[in-house]
This record gives C-alpha cells, sequence and structure tokens, in this order.
C-alpha cells in the first residue's frame, strides 16, 4: 500500500540521523537496513527507524521532509522523543 511517508532513521549510538521521504515506508527501511542503498545510511550504519509520520500527499510529505531538514538537532530530538521516548526500532511494527 502507498502512502506518503516522512521518516527518521538513526545510528544504533544515536548520533546520527537521516531524514526521508517515500511512499512505500516498509520497503524503503528495509532497503537502507539490508544496504542495498548506496549512500550517506549505508556509510554510517544509519539503519534504525526511530520516527514516521503519514501525510495525504507525496507534495505535503516533500514540504515536511524539506522543514525537518532545517531543524535544530535538539528539535529533532525533542520530536522522536514525543512519540518514541525510548528510540526503538519501529520497521517491525510496520
Amino acid at each position: 500500500m502507498k502512502q506518503a511517508c516522512v521518516y527518521i532513521l538513526s545510528s544504533s549510538n544515536h548520533n546520527v540521523l537521516y531524514i526521508g521521504v517515500t511512499s512505500q515506508l516498509k520497503q524503503r527501511v528495509w532497503q537502507h537496513k539490508a544496504g542495498t542503498v548506496d549512500g550517506f545510511t549505508k556509510k554510517y550504519h544509519v539503519h534504525k527507524l526511530v520516527f514516521f509520520e503519514v501525510h495525504h500527499s507525496l507534495y505535503s510529505a516533500i514540504e515536511r521532509e524539506k522543514q525537518l531538514k532545517k531543524w535544530k538537532r535538539e528539535w529533532k530530538e525533542s520530536l522522536i522523543k514525543s512519540v518514541n521516548p525510548d528510540w526503538v526500532d519501529l520497521y517491525d511494527s510496520l
């Protein structure tokens, strides 16, 4: 099922965050976890899904992604903690 989503991945020690957008969240996070996506997440081992939100359109998801990428690290951490205080990997709950 395709739903526009913004998601945040974290490294296991929470030092590195990655913000992305997709219309197939489960498949996309699996790609990051499996290392099939070359680039930032593979290089820095950023595979833990710690936050996501569903949007009514891909356009609104992209706009939200752009907004979050401009945020300070502290704000991003607060957003994650507001829905996932223990920073558990949400992938299995998808």
